[in-house]
């Protein structure tokens, strides 16, 4: 019996220090980038398979002469909501294509793999590559090497019309407190139909966007009605002719 208890005794504690051991572990790698894009399949992402496939190991969006579309499509990390992270990944686009990187952004209720919410730019000719664009809502908050703040939105906008506020496709009482270099250099850093590397980092009220570690933008929300501070992460086929983007190694860091 005595054998049989030490026995038991031995197994228990070899759980506690298996147990121990996982939790260390876990705390260790708190922080740390995971992937959340297997390269295999579309496990944990939702969108149109008319546009979007994994292909050769790449997350592909595609829009063909025979599937022009109507409006923004898609595709969201749906198996969370990040509310300050970092966020890597690669990306590649023809020159006619148009695209981005949705992040802190709901899903809209009535239309198929829409979202609302920041974005970071991209096109493949660099026109916008890096601005912070809020899809379906205030529109450009910070264009391509601007540091902008946001402020409270105006009492004389209605809460239920941002639309009044918004000009030219950019939102009106943005500042702009620096310039963090001129279009032409910063667009010098950025690849023509190669592989680039986004970066973004979103903590608080600030959202970054860099592009093969060059700063593109920063903003500074604090318009306490429409900004969010969390949301669903999804990239992006747009409105136009026919194009091509592709995204590889996406990697998210909790904050």
């Amino acid at each position: 019996m005595k054998g049989v208890y030490s026995s038991c005794l031995s197994v228990v504690l070899l759980c506690l220090l298996i147990s121990c051991g996982n939790k260390s572990e876990k705390k260790n790698n708190k922080g740390d980038f995971i992937s959340i894009f297997n390269g295999q399949n579309l496990d944990g992402w939702e969108g149109d398979p008319t546009y979007w496939r994994v292909e050769d190991g790449i997350l592909t969006g595609e829009v063909t002469p025979e599937t022009i579309l109507k409006r923004n499509s898609f595709i969201i990390y749906k198996k969370e909501q990040p509310e300050n992270f970092e966020l890597k990944l690669e990306y590649r686009i023809t020159e006619s294509g148009n695209s981005g990187i949705n992040y802190r952004s709901e899903i809209m209720e009535g239309l198929p793999f829409a979202l609302r919410g920041y974005q970071c730019d991209i096109d493949g000719k660099n026109k916008y590559t890096g601005q912070n664009y809020e899809e379906k809502k205030r529109t450009t908050l910070a264009y391509m090497g601007e540091t902008v703040t946001i402020p409270k939105m105006p009492d004389s906008i209605p809460k239920t019309n941002i639309r009044k506020n918004v000009k030219k496709n950019c939102w009106q009482t943005r500042l702009v407190s620096d310039t963090l270099g001129t279009k032409e250099q910063l667009k010098s850093h950025i690849k023509s139909d190669e592989w680039n590397l986004v970066h973004i980092k979103v903590v608080g009220n600030r959202m970054q966007h860099f592009v093969n570690g060059v700063l593109m933008s920063e903003v500074t929300d604090l318009d306490t009605i429409n900004k969010t501070l969390k949301g669903f992460i999804g990239v992006q086929v747009h409105v136009g002719p026919p194009m091509k983007v592709a995204y590889k190694n996406i990697l998210l860091k909790h904050l």
